[in-house]
């Protein structure tokens, strides 16, 4: 298969598993290969293993949150481009946090999120 039929492939990261079967149905109805794991470490590992296009991440998990995913990620030469859409309730982000994320090359967007809405973000990082 040439490299420009090959599906651009996501890799979503959220505890709570009806959302993240929720985004995966959606972004796989868009045309996109979704892999859906549930925590920041089985993120991590998938992450490495598969070299997302894209990953849509939870911010607020046991463990690790999204910024400690992040800051792992990004260590990683491979993974320090890998567009990041970070999905939070925390309305607002304090500003300490939000920085970080900045910085960290992440697009922060606020639960609730329509799938419409996360379909047109993720088109965008993936053009």
């Amino acid at each position: 298969m040439p490299a420009e039929a090959r599906k651009k492939t996501v890799l979503i990261v959220d505890d709570d598993t009806v959302v993240g079967d929720l985004f995966g149905r959606g972004l796989r109805g868009a045309g996109y290969d979704v892999s859906v794991v549930t925590s920041a470490s089985d993120g991590l590992d998938r992450a490495k293993a598969d070299h997302p296009d894209l990953i849509v991440l939870d911010f607020r998990m046991p463990l690790v949150n999204g910024l400690g995913f992040l800051y792992r990620l990004r260590e990683s030469e491979s993974q320090q481009r890998t567009p990041v859409i970070v999905v939070t309730g925390d309305v607002p982000l304090a500003d300490d946090v939000q920085a970080q994320f900045d910085e960290l090359g992440a697009d922060v967007r606020f639960k609730p999120i329509a799938l419409e809405q996360l379909i047109a973000v993720a088109r965008t990082k993936l053009e």
